[in-house]
């Protein structure tokens, strides 16, 4: 069967929730993979939750064009470590690892997405993460910034807004708790949104909530995807 593109078209809004599609076994290893976009089989750009399976492990491999990391529960590992739940981690473009789990984990994971220039290597434990708090109660951590693109997480008690400028278009990952936006659509941990205008949602927080935030990317992410 031929393969067709997953959302990779970033001009469109997509909403993908829990139970919206199948995890799909990975063929190098005992892991298991829920696409959210994907550009073609086993390389380009893409974007995905990534479940290692109690010992699982990769073989050694490089990233062409580098991998982010965001670990979501259990531990991941490599050759640098042990990374626990709420760990954020860059691969630069042209980087080699050899990832293993030893009790298992779940992962987002985005591959070949760096900007062009954008090298830093990061391997940030839940420790090293500075939380800066508002009036409101809202906390926010910057993960990453690189020129105009930022990733951050973003904790929000129940019943506030996100702390979300209204131009704002990129990605959402709803971590913890839910959420809910200005057309009253619920939105529970591991839902996945993508939107241009996403700034516009008017998203609030329906219980304690917890969300990664990537801002500023997806002109230069369809336009990478338009020309390779």
């Amino acid at each position: 069967m031929a393969f067709t593109p997953l959302n990779m078209d970033r001009s469109k809004a997509v909403v993908v929730r829990p139970g919206d599609q199948a995890w799909l076994a990975a063929p190098q290893a005992p892991v298991k993979r829920w696409p959210l976009e994907r550009e073609a089989p086993e390389q380009g750009q893409v974007t995905s939750l990534v479940e290692y399976l109690p010992a699982a492990e990769f073989p050694r491999h490089r990233h062409p064009q580098g991998e982010e990391i965001l670990v979501l529960d259990g531990v991941f590992s490599d050759d640098s470590g042990d990374y626990p739940a709420g760990s954020y981690l860059r691969h630069p473009a042209g980087s080699e690892h050899t990832p293993f789990s030893r009790p298992g984990c779940v992962l987002f994971v985005k591959l070949n997405q760096f900007a062009s220039g954008d090298s830093a290597l990061l391997r940030l434990h839940p420790q090293h993460l500075v939380w800066v708090p508002d009036a409101l109660g809202r906390e926010q951590a910057e993960l990453h910034r690189y020129g105009l693109e930022l990733t951050l997480l973003q904790h929000c008690p129940a019943g506030q807004p996100l702390l979300l400028d209204s131009a704002a278009g990129g990605e959402l990952l709803v971590l913890t708790g839910q959420l809910v936006d200005a057309a009253g659509e619920s939105y529970p941990a591991l839902s996945w949104v993508r939107d241009p205008q996403l700034g516009m949602g008017g998203w609030r927080a329906v219980t304690d909530c917890r969300v990664l935030l990537k801002l500023g990317s997806l002109r230069r992410l369809q336009q990478s995807a338009t020309t390779d």
